[in-house]
């Protein structure tokens, strides 16, 4: 069977990219540690003040890391802290360095969970606990927005993280 040569080219460049992209993959799985997220636990929505999401906030574990406990509900994280801005978000204050390993679920609907600036992005659904651990390393304000349509109030759903200096 006659193949023309630029069939030929197209060919072995379409395998190329497609190598390309497979030893990519094995790569990042290997050698990187990407993993797809999933649920690491189950909880029932209409039950949560039978778990840890009954007291949600931020637990000191003792050298440096920090285990935050947060419910996701329409139009606004429940962060459980007492210190709100100036539009009525609740603020969390870790120090410098910090590692914190979140653990949130949502109440209602599906919402989203994203650092700026920071590589934590999770989708909060209903009965899964979500769960990512975040080093912050560099002072400063970062806020935590809600990234899947929930409803009229979407853009209003977040909360900041201040990061504090040791000395501060």
């Amino acid at each position: 069977m006659h193949i023309d040569r630029l069939e030929r080219n197209y060919l072995i460049a379409v395998a190329l990219v497609l190598g390309v992209f497979f030893a990519a993959l094995i790569a990042g799985a290997l050698v990187f540690g990407v993993r797809l997220p999933t649920a690491t636990a189950f909880v029932n929505p209409l039950a949560l003040a039978d778990t840890q999401f009954a007291n949600p906030g931020l637990r000191d574990l003792g050298d440096g890391k920090y285990e935050a406990v947060i419910v996701a509900g329409m139009w606004r994280f429940q962060v459980g802290t007492n210190e709100f801005s100036e539009t009525g978000h609740e603020i969390m204050r870790v120090p410098v360095n910090s590692q914190v390993t979140f653990n949130i679920t949502s109440r209602d609907i599906t919402h989203g969970f994203m650092i700026e600036f920071h590589n934590a992005n999770m989708e909060i659904v209903p009965g899964q606990v979500a769960r990512q651990t975040v080093t912050f390393r560099r002072p400063g304000e970062y806020h935590v927005q809600c990234h899947e349509y929930c409803g009229r109030d979407h853009a209003n759903m977040f909360f900041t993280i201040i990061v504090e200096d040791a000395a501060a």
